[in-house]
């Protein structure tokens, strides 16, 4: 089953902050990881896996919100 790291979190009783200090992370970055809003590296995405003792493929990584919402007007949107 794959999951997110937010879901994890959840599952295994786990704070932002404990998975920060468990990964080595730097707890701002976990926490964009956790919200879905910042994509891992490969390296920060096999210390996040570690820590919940599942592979990087048992996690869905990624963008939770459109990046077109976030900068910009997205598709069609802007003026020139």
């Amino acid at each position: 089953m794959v999951t997110n790291v937010a879901e994890l979190c959840i599952q295994q009783q786990t704070t932002v902050a404990q998975l920060a200090e468990r990964t080595g992370l730097d707890e701002q970055r976990v926490t964009a990881i956790a919200l879905g809003r910042w994509t891992p590296s490969p390296a920060e995405r096999q210390k996040i896996a570690a820590v919940f003792n599942v592979s990087i493929d048992q996690i869905a990584w990624g963008h939770k919100t459109p990046i077109q919402h976030l900068y910009g007007h997205g598709p069609g949107g802007g003026t020139s």
